[in-house]
Formats: structure tokens, C-alpha cells, sequence
């Protein structure tokens, strides 16, 4: 199958595409510089694009059978000069389902929205926070494009961790360092609450799951383990072989951010039967907290 992979050049859109890959598809790149010549998604095809910006065209989409998008705009993306609720608006709740209808009308006979857990999992949570509702509208008007011949379903994640060979780890990178001692102005300690965790592995073996067997116009809530941020921490101290007990203090802490706010929890249990159909595995986050601490102690 040709698939196209929007974001491919990150973390969650890039290990998808190296699953997908490594199962006998042919993987293009979607993103508006190709992937690091350090990761593996550098060997795969390339097609240049922002869907910010109008990028892929009925034109450029034509010829693939499925499409993957993992490029929602989150808190990173937004400009210190702008509006951000405005910002989401548009590019989630507006741009994102006008490239799912160029899919649409290109011919794409199958599209996979990467969204987020927060609509899902926390609906209190909509009515004060515009990154949540524009994430909701985006499922929503996405999966509203779903017809015959063309087969539309969103996954929606917790909060992903893992690692990409040749790929920055992002945030993660700072909570291994801190495990390992290298922030000493931040006392070792954890703040309450705690949320579902997933792995990008999970994940990807989720995207190519739904592709061949998701339900079009439905939104499946994916996730692992529901850990609180104290558990969390500990991973990453016992992946350093260190025997710390972290203490758990009431007060925020610079490394750990959650729109559930100081001391919140956003757990939730995903449906068996969705899981089995998606065919991902389960109790994935230590193995992934250790291949994170493992390329970060690589990167010297």
C-alpha cells in the first residue's frame, strides 16, 4: 500500500512511518523539510508540504491509497505575537479537515487523524481551554468527511513518550538529565496527579491497525497505563540504575506540564476490544523510558 505520512519527519509521525515500512508498505514523508539524514525516515521518499500554508494538493495526494496525518498543532507551535485561540482554530479545527477533504476528493481511499485524548478523556476540561476544543473540532469535522471509498477514523492518544534513532527526544531529554543529576537548582521531588501514558511503538502499531482494520468515522481513544507523575519519575531514575525513592511534593515542578492543572488526573482505560482490533501492545512505558534514557546518554 502507498502511504503518506504527514509529520513524518517527527517523533510520533516518524516511528509510524517506520512501522509501516518495516510491514511491507511504501512509505512516503510528508513535512516541510525532509527527515534528519540521521533517522531512518531519510531513506523513505519525500514530499514537501505545509497544510498550514495550503500545501498538499489534490494533485500532490492523488496516487496514495492511504494518508496519515500527525501534525495537529499543539502549545509549541504557537507564536509569542499570536492569538493562540485563533492559532487553533485555524489550523486544527479548520485547516486540518479542508486537507482530509483534498484526500477526499485526490482519491485517497483511507486517512488517519492523530489527535488527542483530551476530548475524550476530559470533556470538563472543553469549556475552558480553546486547544482542546479546536482538537475536538478537528476529530469531529474530519471524521465527518467519511463516505464510501473513503474510510476515515481518528486515534487519540494520551501523552506519548519513546525515542527515534538519529531524532531528538525533545522534553524527554531534560527529565533524563535531571534523573541523572544534571539539573542539581531542581530538588528531586514529584508533584501530585498523573495521566494515561503511551508509547510511539504502541502507537504505531495502532495507525497500522486502523488502516487495515478501523471502523471509518469513528474515533478510537488509545493509551497504556495510567501512571501519576511520581511513577514517572521513577522510571527514568530506576532506567539510570539508581534506587531513589522520589518523594511526592505539592507544588508544581518545572518538567512536568498537564492541561488537567497542579495535581490532576486524567486516567482512563482503553476499550479491550478496540485495543485487540488495533492489535498494539500494552505495559510498553518502561521499555520506552529506557530506550529514551538509552539515546540520551548515546547523544554523549
Amino acid at each position: 500500500m502507498k502511504i503518506l505520512v504527514i509529520g513524518g519527519s517527527g517523533m510520533i509521525g516518524g516511528d509510524a512511518a517506520i512501522h509501516l515500512a518495516s510491514l511491507g508498505h511504501a512509505v512516503t514523508i510528508g513535512s516541510r523539510k525532509p527527515p534528519l539524514a540521521t533517522t531512518p525516515m531519510a531513506a523513505m521518499p519525500f514530499l514537501a508540504g505545509d497544510y498550514i500554508a495550503g500545501g498538499y494538493s489534490r494533485e500532490a495526494l492523488a496516487g496514495f491509497d492511504a494518508m496519515v496525518f500527525a501534525a495537529g498543532q499543539d502549545t509549541r507551535h504557537v507564536g509569542k505575537d499570536d492569538d493562540a485561540a485563533a492559532y487553533w482554530e485555524r489550523t486544527n479545527a479548520e485547516l486540518v479537515p479542508q486537507l482530509f477533504e483534498r484526500a477526499r476528493d485526490a482519491g485517497v481511499g483511507c486517512a488517519i487523524n492523530i489527535g488527542s485524548f483530551y476530548p475524550q478523556a476530559a470533556p470538563h476540561l472543553l469549556e475552558g481551554n480553546a486547544y482542546i476544543r479546536s482538537r475536538k473540532a478537528s476529530d469531529e469535522r474530519v471524521r465527518a468527511l467519511a463516505r464510501p471509498g473513503f474510510r476515515v477514523l481518528s486515534l487519540n492518544p494520551p501523552y506519548m513518550l519513546g525515542a527515534v534513532p538519529g531524532l531528538d527526544p525533545r522534553g524527554f531529554e531534560k527529565v533524563a538529565a535531571y534523573a541523572e543529576g544534571k539539573f542539581p537548582d531542581i530538588p528531586i521531588y514529584a508533584p501530585p496527579g498523573g495521566v494515561n501514558f503511551m508509547s510511539i511503538r504502541s502507537l504505531a502499531e495502532a495507525t497500522a491497525g486502523a488502516i487495515e482494520r478501523g471502523e471509518s468515522g469513528k474515533a478510537y481513544l488509545v493509551g497504556d497505563e495510567n501512571l501519576s507523575f511520581r511513577d514517572y519519575f521513577q522510571l527514568y531514575f530506576r532506567a539510570f540504575g539508581k534506587d531513589v525513592e522520589v518523594p511526592l511534593l505539592d507544588k508544581p515542578h518545572p518538567l512536568i506540564g498537564s492541561f488537567a492543572g497542579h495535581g490532576g488526573e486524567i486516567y482512563f482505560d482503553p476499550d479491550p476490544a478496540e485495543a485487540a482490533l488495533l492489535g498494539y501492545r500494552r505495559n510498553d512505558i518502561a521499555t520506552a523510558v529506557g530506550e529514551i534514557v538509552a539515546l540520551y546518554r548515546g547523544r554523549g
